[in-house]
Protein backbone atom coordinates (compact mmCIF):
# COMPACT_ATOMS: atom_id res chain seq x y z
CA UNK A 1 0.00 0.00 0.00
CA UNK A 2 1.12 3.23 -0.43
CA UNK A 3 0.81 4.73 2.71
CA UNK A 4 3.05 1.98 4.23
CA UNK A 5 5.94 3.40 1.37
CA UNK A 6 5.38 6.88 2.02
CA UNK A 7 5.64 5.70 5.89
CA UNK A 8 8.77 3.66 5.40
CA UNK A 9 10.64 6.98 3.68
CA UNK A 10 9.75 9.15 6.37
CA UNK A 11 10.83 6.56 8.77
CA UNK A 12 13.73 6.67 7.35
CA UNK A 13 14.85 10.19 7.36
CA UNK A 14 13.60 11.16 10.88
CA UNK A 15 14.48 7.91 12.69
CA UNK A 16 15.48 9.70 15.87
CA UNK A 17 14.27 9.86 19.16
CA UNK A 18 13.56 13.57 20.72
CA UNK A 19 16.12 14.90 22.64
CA UNK A 20 12.90 16.25 24.51
CA UNK A 21 10.65 13.39 25.59
CA UNK A 22 11.47 11.98 28.83
CA UNK A 23 11.06 8.64 27.73
CA UNK A 24 14.39 6.36 27.14
CA UNK A 25 14.35 3.06 24.98
CA UNK A 26 13.69 0.16 26.91
CA UNK A 27 16.88 -1.34 26.85
CA UNK A 28 17.82 1.73 28.64
CA UNK A 29 15.50 1.46 31.73
CA UNK A 30 17.69 1.22 34.82
CA UNK A 31 17.37 -2.11 36.47
CA UNK A 32 15.54 -2.31 39.70
CA UNK A 33 15.29 -5.71 40.69
CA UNK A 34 18.60 -5.88 42.94
CA UNK A 35 16.34 -3.54 44.93
CA UNK A 36 13.31 -6.04 45.03
CA UNK A 37 15.28 -8.49 45.93
CA UNK A 38 16.13 -6.28 49.15
CA UNK A 39 12.98 -5.59 49.94
CA UNK A 40 11.10 -8.91 49.18
CA UNK A 41 10.53 -10.57 52.66
CA UNK A 42 9.38 -7.02 54.34
CA UNK A 43 7.42 -5.67 51.74
CA UNK A 44 5.99 -8.64 49.14
CA UNK A 45 5.68 -11.62 51.76
CA UNK A 46 5.00 -10.23 54.68
CA UNK A 47 1.37 -10.41 56.22
CA UNK A 48 -0.92 -7.67 54.60
CA UNK A 49 -1.54 -5.90 58.12
CA UNK A 50 1.77 -5.40 58.20
CA UNK A 51 2.79 -4.46 54.89
CA UNK A 52 0.28 -1.57 54.89
CA UNK A 53 1.67 -0.20 58.10
CA UNK A 54 4.97 0.04 56.24
CA UNK A 55 5.74 3.98 55.65
CA UNK A 56 7.00 5.24 52.42
CA UNK A 57 10.63 5.31 52.10
CA UNK A 58 13.37 6.49 48.94
CA UNK A 59 16.04 4.51 47.62
CA UNK A 60 18.30 5.58 44.75
CA UNK A 61 19.38 3.01 42.20
CA UNK A 62 23.19 2.32 41.28
CA UNK A 63 22.13 4.59 37.79
CA UNK A 64 21.09 8.08 39.65
CA UNK A 65 17.15 6.73 39.68
CA UNK A 66 15.42 7.61 42.65
CA UNK A 67 12.21 5.30 43.44
CA UNK A 68 9.53 5.97 46.28
CA UNK A 69 8.89 2.80 47.96
CA UNK A 70 4.56 3.00 49.10
CA UNK A 71 1.48 0.84 49.86
CA UNK A 72 -1.95 2.00 48.32
CA UNK A 73 -5.33 0.28 48.27
CA UNK A 74 -8.80 -0.27 48.56
CA UNK A 75 -10.99 -2.54 50.44
CA UNK A 76 -10.29 -5.58 48.59
CA UNK A 77 -6.33 -5.02 47.33
CA UNK A 78 -3.35 -3.23 47.90
CA UNK A 79 -0.58 -2.55 46.41
CA UNK A 80 3.35 -2.35 46.76
CA UNK A 81 4.51 0.46 44.57
CA UNK A 82 7.91 1.56 43.22
CA UNK A 83 7.84 4.40 41.79
CA UNK A 84 9.97 6.38 39.31
CA UNK A 85 10.56 10.19 39.93
CA UNK A 86 9.03 12.18 36.95
CA UNK A 87 9.04 15.94 37.31
CA UNK A 88 9.63 16.08 41.08
CA UNK A 89 6.81 13.95 41.77
CA UNK A 90 6.52 10.29 41.84
CA UNK A 91 3.15 9.30 40.51
CA UNK A 92 3.62 5.52 40.07
CA UNK A 93 3.13 5.33 36.37
CA UNK A 94 6.42 6.62 35.46
CA UNK A 95 8.81 4.70 32.91
CA UNK A 96 10.29 1.72 34.85
CA UNK A 97 7.77 1.91 37.95
CA UNK A 98 6.82 -1.63 39.43
CA UNK A 99 3.33 -2.63 41.05
CA UNK A 100 3.26 -5.78 43.68
CA UNK A 101 -0.67 -6.18 43.80
CA UNK A 102 -2.31 -8.75 46.75
CA UNK A 103 -5.67 -9.33 48.20
CA UNK A 104 -6.13 -7.54 51.28
CA UNK A 105 -7.93 -10.24 53.07
CA UNK A 106 -5.48 -13.41 52.40
CA UNK A 107 -2.45 -12.08 51.28
CA UNK A 108 -2.60 -14.25 47.95
CA UNK A 109 -0.72 -12.48 44.91
CA UNK A 110 -2.99 -10.93 42.34
CA UNK A 111 -0.34 -9.27 39.38
CA UNK A 112 2.78 -7.95 38.72
CA UNK A 113 2.47 -4.43 36.33
CA UNK A 114 5.28 -2.70 34.78
CA UNK A 115 5.37 0.51 33.10
CA UNK A 116 7.55 0.56 30.18
CA UNK A 117 6.48 4.17 29.13
CA UNK A 118 5.27 6.96 31.47
CA UNK A 119 1.73 6.40 30.52
CA UNK A 120 -1.16 4.67 32.83
CA UNK A 121 -2.57 3.32 30.16
CA UNK A 122 0.27 1.12 28.67
CA UNK A 123 1.73 -1.81 30.40
CA UNK A 124 2.75 -4.90 30.62
CA UNK A 125 1.49 -7.07 33.43
CA UNK A 126 1.90 -11.02 34.68
CA UNK A 127 -0.25 -13.18 36.87
CA UNK A 128 0.25 -16.29 38.82
CA UNK A 129 -0.50 -19.45 36.67
CA UNK A 130 1.02 -22.66 37.65
CA UNK A 131 3.74 -23.68 40.04
CA UNK A 132 6.48 -22.79 37.65
CA UNK A 133 4.95 -20.28 34.82
CA UNK A 134 3.05 -16.86 35.15
CA UNK A 135 0.70 -15.14 32.50
CA UNK A 136 1.73 -12.13 30.81
CA UNK A 137 -0.60 -9.25 29.49
CA UNK A 138 0.04 -6.28 27.29
CA UNK A 139 -2.80 -3.77 27.72
CA UNK A 140 -2.39 -0.18 25.54
CA UNK A 141 -5.66 2.03 26.59
CA UNK A 142 -7.82 -1.44 28.03
CA UNK A 143 -7.05 -3.26 24.50
CA UNK A 144 -4.97 -6.50 24.55
CA UNK A 145 -2.54 -6.82 22.48
CA UNK A 146 -1.04 -9.82 24.55
CA UNK A 147 -3.62 -11.80 27.29
CA UNK A 148 -2.53 -14.76 28.87
CA UNK A 149 0.82 -15.64 27.28
CA UNK A 150 2.73 -18.32 29.67
CA UNK A 151 6.05 -17.60 30.11
CA UNK A 152 8.28 -20.06 32.45
CA UNK A 153 8.62 -18.28 35.19
CA UNK A 154 6.97 -18.72 38.29
CA UNK A 155 5.13 -15.66 39.75
CA UNK A 156 7.35 -16.09 42.98
CA UNK A 157 10.84 -15.87 40.90
CA UNK A 158 8.92 -12.62 38.86
CA UNK A 159 9.34 -10.36 42.46
CA UNK A 160 13.08 -10.24 42.12
CA UNK A 161 13.51 -11.20 38.29
CA UNK A 162 14.49 -7.89 35.88
CA UNK A 163 11.80 -6.99 33.38
CA UNK A 164 14.30 -7.14 30.87
CA UNK A 165 15.48 -10.96 31.33
CA UNK A 166 11.33 -11.24 30.84
CA UNK A 167 10.88 -9.93 27.61
CA UNK A 168 14.39 -11.31 26.40
CA UNK A 169 12.23 -14.79 26.97
CA UNK A 170 9.35 -13.53 25.07
CA UNK A 171 11.18 -12.43 22.32
CA UNK A 172 9.59 -11.23 18.88
CA UNK A 173 6.07 -11.99 20.97
CA UNK A 174 6.35 -8.77 22.75
CA UNK A 175 4.95 -5.82 20.95
CA UNK A 176 8.12 -3.72 21.41
CA UNK A 177 6.84 -0.72 18.54
CA UNK A 178 4.22 0.30 20.48
CA UNK A 179 6.51 1.09 23.74
CA UNK A 180 9.11 3.00 21.95
CA UNK A 181 6.98 5.98 19.94
CA UNK A 182 9.54 8.26 18.36
CA UNK A 183 8.76 11.86 18.95
CA UNK A 184 10.58 13.29 15.81
CA UNK A 185 8.35 11.63 13.65
CA UNK A 186 5.21 13.89 14.43
CA UNK A 187 6.99 17.79 14.19
CA UNK A 188 4.35 18.15 10.65
CA UNK A 189 1.23 17.12 12.66
CA UNK A 190 2.15 19.64 15.47
CA UNK A 191 2.41 22.26 12.55
CA UNK A 192 -0.96 21.23 11.15
CA UNK A 193 -2.71 20.94 14.48
CA UNK A 194 -1.52 24.94 14.86
CA UNK A 195 -2.40 25.54 11.62
CA UNK A 196 -5.89 24.70 11.95
CA UNK A 197 -5.99 26.20 15.16
CA UNK A 198 -5.36 29.48 14.17
CA UNK A 199 -8.30 29.94 12.08
CA UNK A 200 -10.88 28.67 14.58
CA UNK A 201 -11.59 31.95 16.05
CA UNK A 202 -13.50 32.95 12.79
CA UNK A 203 -15.55 29.87 12.25
CA UNK A 204 -18.91 29.33 13.15
CA UNK A 205 -21.15 26.65 13.58
CA UNK A 206 -24.44 26.44 11.08
CA UNK A 207 -26.38 23.75 10.33
CA UNK A 208 -25.88 21.97 7.01
CA UNK A 209 -23.64 24.68 6.25
CA UNK A 210 -20.52 24.44 4.05
CA UNK A 211 -18.51 26.06 2.02
CA UNK A 212 -18.68 25.47 -2.07
CA UNK A 213 -16.07 25.33 -4.76
CA UNK A 214 -16.37 29.23 -5.41
CA UNK A 215 -15.39 30.31 -1.60
CA UNK A 216 -19.34 30.79 -0.72
CA UNK A 217 -20.90 29.21 2.46
CA UNK A 218 -23.82 27.30 1.18
CA UNK A 219 -26.42 24.72 2.24
CA UNK A 220 -24.96 20.94 1.53
CA UNK A 221 -28.30 19.97 0.20
CA UNK A 222 -29.70 22.44 -1.71
CA UNK A 223 -26.43 24.50 -2.75
CA UNK A 224 -28.31 27.92 -1.69
CA UNK A 225 -26.11 30.51 -0.40
CA UNK A 226 -26.19 31.22 3.07
CA UNK A 227 -28.30 34.35 4.10
CA UNK A 228 -27.11 35.98 8.16
CA UNK A 229 -24.19 34.61 9.94
CA UNK A 230 -22.31 31.72 7.88
CA UNK A 231 -21.58 28.97 9.46
CA UNK A 232 -20.17 25.20 8.93
CA UNK A 233 -21.64 21.99 10.09
CA UNK A 234 -19.63 18.89 10.85
CA UNK A 235 -19.39 17.97 7.33
CA UNK A 236 -18.86 21.10 6.10
CA UNK A 237 -16.18 21.75 8.90
CA UNK A 238 -14.07 18.36 7.83
CA UNK A 239 -13.90 19.78 4.05
CA UNK A 240 -12.83 22.88 4.95
CA UNK A 241 -10.06 21.13 6.54
CA UNK A 242 -8.92 18.69 3.45
CA UNK A 243 -9.73 22.24 1.14
CA UNK A 244 -7.30 23.54 3.43
CA UNK A 245 -4.71 21.02 2.79
CA UNK A 246 -5.59 20.42 -0.73
CA UNK A 247 -6.09 24.20 -2.26
CA UNK A 248 -2.40 25.05 -1.80
CA UNK A 249 -1.84 22.42 -4.11
CA UNK A 250 -4.77 22.40 -6.70
CA UNK A 251 -5.84 25.88 -6.16
CA UNK A 252 -9.05 24.73 -5.92
CA UNK A 253 -11.75 23.76 -3.59
CA UNK A 254 -13.53 21.23 -3.98
CA UNK A 255 -17.10 20.57 -5.54
CA UNK A 256 -19.75 19.53 -3.29
CA UNK A 257 -21.63 17.60 -5.47
CA UNK A 258 -18.67 15.41 -6.11
CA UNK A 259 -18.55 14.87 -1.93
CA UNK A 260 -22.05 13.66 -2.26
CA UNK A 261 -21.67 11.10 -4.63
CA UNK A 262 -21.89 7.44 -3.21
CA UNK A 263 -18.37 5.72 -3.38
CA UNK A 264 -17.46 2.58 -3.22
CA UNK A 265 -19.70 -0.46 -1.23
CA UNK A 266 -22.30 0.19 1.18
CA UNK A 267 -25.49 -1.36 2.16
CA UNK A 268 -27.35 -3.58 0.05
CA UNK A 269 -30.12 -4.17 -1.78
CA UNK A 270 -32.45 -3.35 1.35
CA UNK A 271 -30.72 0.25 2.59
CA UNK A 272 -30.69 1.06 -0.96
CA UNK A 273 -34.69 1.50 -1.40
CA UNK A 274 -33.64 4.11 1.34
CA UNK A 275 -30.96 6.36 -0.28
CA UNK A 276 -33.06 9.04 -1.75
CA UNK A 277 -35.11 9.28 1.08
CA UNK A 278 -32.90 9.18 4.44
CA UNK A 279 -29.52 9.31 2.32
CA UNK A 280 -28.24 6.74 6.13
CA UNK A 281 -24.52 6.50 4.02
CA UNK A 282 -23.95 10.21 3.48
CA UNK A 283 -21.60 10.63 6.48
CA UNK A 284 -19.65 7.37 4.43
CA UNK A 285 -19.83 8.80 0.90
CA UNK A 286 -18.80 12.30 2.23
CA UNK A 287 -15.17 11.30 4.49
CA UNK A 288 -13.99 8.59 1.45
CA UNK A 289 -14.58 11.34 -1.45
CA UNK A 290 -12.61 13.89 0.70
CA UNK A 291 -10.00 10.92 1.55
CA UNK A 292 -9.62 10.09 -1.66
CA UNK A 293 -9.35 13.48 -3.10
CA UNK A 294 -6.78 14.50 -0.40
CA UNK A 295 -4.55 11.31 -1.32
CA UNK A 296 -4.71 11.89 -4.71
CA UNK A 297 -3.80 15.80 -4.21
CA UNK A 298 -0.72 15.24 -1.70
CA UNK A 299 0.21 12.01 -2.42
CA UNK A 300 -0.08 10.95 -6.28
CA UNK A 301 -2.90 10.54 -8.47
CA UNK A 302 -2.77 7.06 -8.17
CA UNK A 303 -3.88 7.46 -4.27
CA UNK A 304 -7.52 7.13 -4.14
CA UNK A 305 -8.75 3.73 -4.43
CA UNK A 306 -10.53 2.56 -0.59
CA UNK A 307 -7.79 -0.21 -0.15
CA UNK A 308 -5.49 2.88 0.40
CA UNK A 309 -7.16 5.03 2.87
CA UNK A 310 -9.90 3.00 4.70
CA UNK A 311 -9.03 1.87 7.89
CA UNK A 312 -9.24 -1.60 8.32
CA UNK A 313 -7.35 -3.67 10.44
CA UNK A 314 -6.92 -3.73 14.13
CA UNK A 315 -4.06 -5.60 16.23
CA UNK A 316 -5.74 -6.15 19.65
CA UNK A 317 -7.92 -9.68 20.39
CA UNK A 318 -9.56 -8.45 23.16
CA UNK A 319 -10.51 -5.39 25.15
CA UNK A 320 -11.89 -4.57 28.66
CA UNK A 321 -15.13 -2.68 29.27
CA UNK A 322 -15.32 -0.67 32.10
CA UNK A 323 -18.68 0.41 34.14
CA UNK A 324 -19.97 1.19 37.74
CA UNK A 325 -20.46 -2.86 38.26
CA UNK A 326 -16.47 -3.75 36.97
CA UNK A 327 -14.88 -4.57 34.60
CA UNK A 328 -14.96 -7.42 31.93
CA UNK A 329 -12.84 -8.65 29.05
CA UNK A 330 -14.55 -9.44 25.76
CA UNK A 331 -12.97 -10.65 22.41
CA UNK A 332 -13.10 -7.10 19.71
CA UNK A 333 -14.85 -7.85 16.67
CA UNK A 334 -12.83 -5.55 14.71
CA UNK A 335 -13.91 -3.74 11.36
CA UNK A 336 -17.09 -4.58 10.47
CA UNK A 337 -17.97 -4.23 6.80
CA UNK A 338 -20.62 -0.60 6.72
CA UNK A 339 -19.89 0.10 9.85
CA UNK A 340 -16.39 0.42 11.09
CA UNK A 341 -15.02 -0.28 14.50
CA UNK A 342 -17.48 0.10 17.44
CA UNK A 343 -16.43 3.32 19.73
CA UNK A 344 -15.03 0.96 22.75
CA UNK A 345 -11.46 0.03 20.62
CA UNK A 346 -11.61 3.80 19.39
CA UNK A 347 -9.13 4.84 22.15
CA UNK A 348 -6.38 2.12 21.11
CA UNK A 349 -6.56 1.85 17.79
CA UNK A 350 -5.47 5.30 17.76
CA UNK A 351 -2.96 4.87 19.62
CA UNK A 352 -1.56 1.81 17.71
CA UNK A 353 -2.23 4.38 14.26
CA UNK A 354 -0.01 7.18 15.36
CA UNK A 355 2.59 4.61 15.93
CA UNK A 356 2.15 2.78 12.86
CA UNK A 357 1.10 5.40 10.51
CA UNK A 358 2.74 8.83 11.70
CA UNK A 359 2.20 11.30 9.46
CA UNK A 360 -1.81 10.58 9.21
CA UNK A 361 -4.81 11.62 10.57
CA UNK A 362 -8.15 10.49 10.26
CA UNK A 363 -11.68 11.53 9.45
CA UNK A 364 -14.47 9.68 11.28
CA UNK A 365 -17.67 9.05 10.22
CA UNK A 366 -20.37 8.25 13.31
CA UNK A 367 -22.86 5.79 12.60
CA UNK A 368 -25.20 3.91 14.32
CA UNK A 369 -28.83 1.81 13.84
CA UNK A 370 -30.97 4.33 15.79
CA UNK A 371 -33.44 6.23 14.08
CA UNK A 372 -37.05 5.56 12.26
CA UNK A 373 -38.20 2.56 10.91
CA UNK A 374 -37.00 1.00 9.51
CA UNK A 375 -34.26 0.57 11.30
CA UNK A 376 -30.80 1.31 9.25
CA UNK A 377 -27.33 2.54 9.97
CA UNK A 378 -27.23 6.07 9.45
CA UNK A 379 -24.12 7.97 9.60
CA UNK A 380 -25.04 10.68 11.73
CA UNK A 381 -21.50 12.57 12.79
CA UNK A 382 -18.29 13.20 11.12
CA UNK A 383 -15.41 14.50 13.18
CA UNK A 384 -11.59 15.00 12.55
CA UNK A 385 -9.34 12.98 15.05
CA UNK A 386 -5.75 13.58 15.31
CA UNK A 387 -3.21 11.29 17.19
CA UNK A 388 0.05 11.77 17.42
CA UNK A 389 2.98 11.82 20.39
CA UNK A 390 4.24 15.53 21.76
CA UNK A 391 7.57 16.59 22.19
CA UNK A 392 7.92 14.79 25.52
CA UNK A 393 6.83 11.60 23.87
CA UNK A 394 3.57 11.99 25.39
CA UNK A 395 0.24 10.32 23.52
CA UNK A 396 -2.29 12.97 22.65
CA UNK A 397 -5.37 12.92 20.13
CA UNK A 398 -6.18 16.22 19.47
CA UNK A 399 -10.45 16.56 17.96
CA UNK A 400 -11.80 18.94 15.69
CA UNK A 401 -15.53 18.92 15.05
CA UNK A 402 -18.16 21.22 14.11
CA UNK A 403 -16.17 24.32 13.63
CA UNK A 404 -14.53 24.08 16.82
CA UNK A 405 -11.48 22.06 18.47
CA UNK A 406 -13.32 19.76 21.35
CA UNK A 407 -11.36 16.81 22.98
CA UNK A 408 -11.40 13.26 22.97
CA UNK A 409 -13.16 12.34 26.10
CA UNK A 410 -15.62 13.85 25.17
CA UNK A 411 -15.96 12.32 21.47
CA UNK A 412 -15.78 9.31 23.13
CA UNK A 413 -17.76 9.17 26.12
CA UNK A 414 -20.65 11.45 23.99
CA UNK A 415 -22.22 7.77 22.46
CA UNK A 416 -23.16 4.71 24.06
CA UNK A 417 -21.17 1.35 23.62
CA UNK A 418 -21.80 -0.34 20.48
CA UNK A 419 -21.58 3.07 18.64
CA UNK A 420 -19.63 2.52 15.57
CA UNK A 421 -16.75 4.80 13.65
CA UNK A 422 -15.55 4.32 10.30
CA UNK A 423 -11.79 5.88 9.52
CA UNK A 424 -10.46 6.95 6.21
CA UNK A 425 -6.80 8.24 6.81
CA UNK A 426 -5.49 11.73 5.25
CA UNK A 427 -2.06 12.70 4.33
CA UNK A 428 -0.43 15.26 6.90
CA UNK A 429 0.59 18.20 4.98
CA UNK A 430 2.21 21.22 6.97
CA UNK A 431 1.10 23.62 4.55
CA UNK A 432 -2.67 24.40 5.77
CA UNK A 433 -4.12 27.26 3.83
CA UNK A 434 -8.15 27.15 3.59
Amino acid sequence: MMFKKAFSLLLMSLFIVSLCAYDVPIAKIEDDSTLRAILKDTWFLEAPYKVLALKPLLRTLPGGDTIEVRVEGNKNEFGVVLARERNKAYPGWAQGSWVFTRRRDTGAAVRIRTFLRSDPNVYVQFRPMTADKSAMDVVVYDAYLIHSLPIPFSFDRLLTLSVKEVLAAVGDKFPRTYFEPLPALYKDTGTFIAGVQAYLPGLTFRDDGAIDDSGNYVFIETGERQLGTEGLNCSGFAKWVIDGLVRPITGKRLAIDRLKAHYGNRGNSFSMVYDDVRDPFFGLDWIRNLASAAGSAILSPSYGTLDEFEVRTWRFPSIMLRSNTGTITESYVGFMEDAGFTIEGLYPLLYMLAIDEPGWFYLAAVNDASGPRPSLRQYFHIAVLVPYFNEQGNFEITVFESAAETNFKNFRTRYPQGTCVNLVRIPVSSRFEP
